[in-house]
């Protein structure tokens, strides 16, 4: 047996999340889908992390294991050819059976695109949220660094999360504006950590805002926190404007991903509108 390892992105909007589900909407449907054409054995695959409905993904890792043989640019060209075209793989590499996409990552990294104007953008309706109040970007730079460090996350954990613990420990959480006009901005919220819960970033997103549009100030961040209580927490945000951005590895597994580094907004205008 072979195990193959291989780094996709892909557009979440037409997709009920990462996760295989009974009715195959998932990305992990039709990767596997794929795959086992061109091994023509069926295969199973495990993610870096499970995305959410609408949530979107320029580095998501997967692993599976084959006893078919191939070149290793059929696991890339050739899949690719069975995906559909909001699907990629961009690339793959075989490596050591001991290698595994989730529980030898020690860091994901996530970015959040919100688009802040009185009218919702018809060209990022799914690439970005969107909020029509004006927010402070300097109140919720304050929050986010209320977040950095070791913490119990309960207060952003979803209900029907499985994580045995609450505990993560966040590396980077940071808030960047972009205006594009007297009453149009972009605003980008960058966050890693060790690991993330279910609708963890979603939520954080809902309290950032609230703090924004002048509903908290920034120390209300720390309360939640404190507080460890969901119930009290704003409402999970939109997933549209999510994606998983970076899977970090330890670099002995050789594997061909880019250093995550946040994206510099004024220097990629040209995506945003």
């Amino acid at each position: 047996m072979a195990r193959i390892t291989l780094g996709v992105a892909y557009d979440g909007s037409g997709f009920c999340g990462w996760q295989s589900q009974p009715s195959a909407c998932g990305v992990q449907d039709v990767l596997e889908a794929a795959i086992a054409g061109i091994a023509q054995l069926p295969v199973r695959v495990h993610a870096a992390g499970r995305t959410d409905t609408g949530v979107h993904a320029s580095c998501q890792v997967v692993h599976f294991d084959t006893a078919s043989t191939r070149p290793i640019s059929a696991w890339v060209r050739g899949v690719n050819a069975n995906l559909p075209e909001t699907v990629r793989i961009e690339w793959a590499k075989e490596v050591d059976a001991t290698f595994h996409a989730r529980f030898s990552a020690f860091s994901r990294s996530y970015e959040y695109l919100l688009y802040n104007a009185p009218v919702a953008s018809a060209l990022m309706a799914k690439k970005s949220g969107w909020f029509h109040l004006p927010l402070d970007c300097l109140a919720m730079q304050k929050a986010a660094g209320y977040l950095i460090g070791e913490h119990d996350f309960s207060a952003f954990r979803a209900a029907e999360c499985q994580a045995s613990s609450p505990v993560r420990t966040m590396y980077q959480a940071e808030v960047t504006q972009l205006k594009l006009a007297e009453n149009k901005a972009y605003f980008q919220f960058n966050f890693s950590a060790n690991a993330f819960l279910q609708h963890q970033v979603r939520n954080m997103i809902g309290a950032l805002i609230y703090i924004g549009k002048g509903a908290h100030p920034p120390e209300y961040m720390q309360t939640l926190l404190q507080n460890r209580n969901r119930t009290l927490s704003p409402p999970t945000f939109s997933p549209h404007g999510l994606y998983l951005v970076g899977v970090g590895y330890d670099a002995k597994w050789g594997l061909p991903i880019r250093e995550y580094k946040a994206i510099d907004m004024n220097k990629n205008l040209s995506v945003l509108i």
